[in-house]
């Protein structure tokens, strides 16, 4: 099988158009030294490219584009109005993302309404497509950050106090580029319009290469929430101070890893899955004991109970690792999403209409998983043979993402 993120082969035009945007060109550790995949966030310049190529597009196509007051793109077909059907994605990516994971809903989006326009299809409603900001949050640390902001979920002054790993703040990266950051908040006027949202996205999992489907709809979404614990120990000479007279916070953290992933081994039966992708010590020299370590925990779980379990145990295990190393444990919940049931009577329709597709959970979030709780809201997924998600392997099949394409372009038909 041709890896398509790296070769470009066998995807849908508009990926392919943006197939070199923002490729992750950095050292690291694969066959080739190139961690490969791609790196898109938030205001740097690969996502800017993105959201240029997306106006130019979306344009091109005879929608008009319009920027929201929490960086999220809207290009409508016709006037903007109340009950509009709404469709759409995200272009950024996580650090060394796959090609598909956000950018396939946003081309398949516009395909959509290439397929209708060119069938001389004319909406009775409302419609537009959708571009949500930073909904990876691997920039600024917050997932489905344009959504959160849009909906009320995230306040204002800590979304623009948000640090990147650099140390700049989201207003200072908005101030950068000409952004205004001034009016981040709750939008009641942009929510108002919308009547019902559809997120076709590709599966991150393998269940649909089992049930033999190339497409599925979604039930539900798995509680989920991203921590810090931060380790402060003693910083020391790393030749001269004796490994029993240290405060080693870098000991603790790896101690509280370990732990974690046994918890969540135990919780199996709660569909548990707890991960440190991200860590960082300081002061980070060769020869030097820090004085602090710092790792970012994403646990999730069936139920918002079973998360919120799932984090105690880990902290209580955190805790007792800080002590026995003679440090100390500060932990910061960073952003939380309880358990999303997508809306039953969309689903259903949906997934009748398309031949009784499967249904599916998910344990990934999505934007559309933060607006569930304010507006009818639908997932379509499209089948990924490796199971792989947000790795350079990620994939789909041409065949399979066309016909996602014409599930999504069928439903749009049906509602507008």
């Amino acid at each position: 099988m041709a890896d398509s993120s790296v070769s470009g082969t066998g995807l849908l035009p508009g990926l392919r158009e943006i197939d070199d945007v923002g490729r992750d060109t950095s050292r690291g550790a694969s066959r080739t030294g190139l961690r490969g995949g791609y790196r898109r966030h938030l205001f740097d310049d690969a996502e800017l490219d993105l959201r240029a190529w997306f106006i130019a597009r979306a344009s091109a196509a005879g929608l008009a584009v319009e920027t929201d007051r929490n960086a999220n793109l809207w290009a409508w077909w016709g006037a903007p109005g109340p009950n509009a059907v709404v469709t759409g994605s995200h272009l950024d990516s996580v650090p060394g993302g796959g090609a598909y994971d956000g950018p396939l809903g946003v081309v398949s989006a516009l395909d959509a309404v290439a397929a209708l326009r060119a069938a001389g299809f004319v909406p009775s409603r409302p419609f537009a497509v959708v571009v949500f900001a930073e909904e990876e949050g691997s920039r600024f640390g917050v997932a489905c950050l344009g959504s959160r902001l849009m909906t009320g979920q995230l306040e204002p002054e800590r979304a623009r106090s948000l640090l990147d790993p650099e140390g700049v703040s989201l207003a200072e990266a908005g101030s950068r580029v000409g952004f205004d950051v001034a009016n981040l908040g709750h939008d009641p006027e942009a929510l108002a319009r919308i009547g019902l949202f559809i997120e076709l996205h590709v599966e991150q999992g393998r269940a649909l290469i089992d049930l033999g489907a190339p497409v599925a709809v979604a039930s539900s979404i798995l509680a989920h929430g991203r921590w810090r614990l931060t380790f402060t120990g003693e910083a020391d000479h790393a030749g001269t101070t004796l490994m029993q007279g240290r405060r080693d916070p870098v000991v603790a953290a790896s101690r509280a890893i370990v732990a974690l992933r046994d918890i969540a081994v135990s919780r199996a039966a709660q569909d548990a899955r707890a991960t440190v992708g991200r860590s960082s010590w300081a002061s980070g020299g060769t020869n030097v004991i820090a004085a602090e370590a710092s790792v970012w925990l994403d646990a999730r779980a069936a139920t918002d109970a079973d998360t919120h379990a799932l984090v105690a145990e880990i902290v209580e295990a955190s805790t007792a690792a800080a002590t026995l190393e003679g440090c100390e444990l500060d932990v910061a919940e960073e952003s939380w999403s309880g358990a999303v049931r997508f809306d039953v009577g969309l689903r259903e329709g949906f997934a009748a209409a398309l031949g009784d597709v499967p249904r599916l959970s998910t344990g990934a979030g999505h934007d559309a998983g933060v607006l569930a709780g304010v507006v009818p809201t639908a997932m379509l997924f499209v089948r990924n043979p490796t199971g792989i998600s947000h790795a350079p392997e990620e994939f789909a099949e041409l065949a399979d993402t066309l016909a996602g394409v014409d599930a999504l372009t069928s439903i749009l038909r049906s509602l507008l």
